[in-house]
């Protein structure tokens, strides 16, 4: 199979169904920002040491193949003549929910705001946050020029609050400190 198709070089491209749309569509953005946070999700599990680390890596992967579920619900046309349901679920908000509190326990309270960065997994974690909180700002765009599922928005907000406590238990694996914001 090649990687190329040539399909896309004139600023087109292929929503599920085989639906022509443009490259900048807010839908297109959306799926495409949901693959960035993906790809500094791995970043992050590239960065992070192997030993002392394995719940977390764990979380990550899954939570690697859930942004591919993500983008696939994003790249399916708002008319689902076809009847395919959403590969996003609501079980998928309650897991993070529960990794974030499982997460937390284990973390010194927060006190004040702190600067993202620490190790170098952390650090990834902090941008795939910040990109997270993007995807989720693109796909509100899209909500309102059509109807979006309220999970995906649900799953997204949820994630960035997952990632930036995962960003703290990078640090806490490493023994880097939080560094706090001094105003």
């Amino acid at each position: 199979m090649k990687i190329y198709t040539r399909k896309g070089d004139a600023g087109e491209t292929s929503l599920r169904w085989n639906q022509r749309v443009p490259k900048d569509s807010v839908r297109v953005e959306a799926y495409g920002t949901v693959d960035e946070a993906n790809a500094l999700v791995g970043m992050a599990l590239a960065a992070l040491p192997k030993e002392n680390a394995e719940p977390l890596r764990t979380i990550l992967a899954r939570i690697q193949r859930e942004l591919f579920d993500v983008g696939s619900d994003l790249a399916m046309p708002p008319e689902r003549e076809k009847g395919e349901k959403l590969k996003t679920q609501e079980a998928m908000v309650t897991q993070l929910e529960q990794d974030i509190d499982a997460l937390t326990a284990g973390l010194p309270p927060l006190k004040r705001f702190i600067l993202p960065g620490g190790t170098p997994a952390a650090a990834a974690l902090h941008a795939a946050r910040t990109v997270s909180r993007r995807a989720e700002r693109r796909l509100v765009t899209l909500s309102r020029q059509e109807e979006v599922d309220p999970v995906l928005l649900k799953y997204l907000n949820r994630l960035s609050d997952f990632l930036f406590v995962a960003a703290r238990e990078a640090n806490r694996i490493e023994g880097a400190q939080d560094v706090e914001v001094i105003w």
